[in-house]
């Protein structure tokens, strides 16, 4: 069934951990500008469900019971729990991310020591390439679009029908759930500018890659937040 993103206003968020722990292996073949794209993954996902939590007027301590110990009936209570849920795990993710960073760090510091201890010249033709020159890897598109009402922030932003999404903020082909992790993006950074990566096909067989900046409102007029209609590929 298609994803409508005029429904965006609410979402529903996976229940239990989707992300398994850095510790097993998971990052420890990861470049080092690769650990840092999983770090700012992860920040971004957590701000977003930190919005989540936002929007239903709660925190991590917000109790969710009555005073007689029933669920509160006025709150999204099993929607808040995954949420809490989820941040638990991606913050324990992240602390042992940022330990792993440190350690290619202190190993990266180390390495450069002994390469000038012992002074071997490296022809310029050998070099590695600095992480800064490394041509950007583009990943394989998740969702096309497939159509977008005039005026509304997505036409804004520059969607075009027949867009395809390589990335939605923080969310990728790897991570997208049947795209309920770009409902929970959007409700998450509501007025908030969301980078997004398309690829566009034009005349003839060229593809152009666009970076565009989208922000999801309420107030522009229409349905959900965007004013678009995307499907998952």
């Amino acid at each position: 069934a298609p994803f409508t993103m005029s429904n965006l206003h609410a979402p529903t968020v996976p229940s239990g951990p989707t992300s398994a722990p850095v510790s097993n292996g998971s990052a420890a073949h990861l470049s080092f500008a690769e650990l840092q794209r999983k770090k700012d993954a992860i920040e971004g996902e957590l701000k977003a469900l930190s919005g989540v939590l936002d929007s239903h007027g709660v925190d991590m301590n917000t109790n969710l019971l009555t005073p007689d110990g029933f669920p509160r009936s006025d709150i999204d209570v099993a929607q808040i729990r995954t949420t809490r849920s989820r941040i638990i795990h991606l913050r324990n993710d992240y602390k042992e991310l940022m330990a792993l960073i440190e350690k290619r760090l202190h190993e990266h510091f180390a390495s450069i020591q002994d390469d000038q201890e012992e002074s071997t010249p490296v022809p310029i033709d050998q070099a590695a390439p600095l992480p800064d020159s490394v041509p950007e890897v583009l990943e394989q598109p998740f969702a096309k679009v497939n159509s977008v009402v005039d005026n509304s922030p997505a036409a804004t932003a520059g969607l075009k029908a027949g867009d395809l999404i390589r990335s939605f903020g923080y969310v990728n082909r790897s991570n997208h759930d049947s795209l309920r992790k770009v409902a929970e993006c959007v409700q998450g950074n509501e007025g908030q500018n969301i980078l997004v990566k398309v690829s566009r096909s034009t005349a003839g067989t060229r593809t152009q890659e666009l970076r565009l900046t989208l922000t999801p409102r309420r107030d522009w007029g229409g349905r959900g937040m965007l004013g678009c209609h995307i499907l998952p590929l």
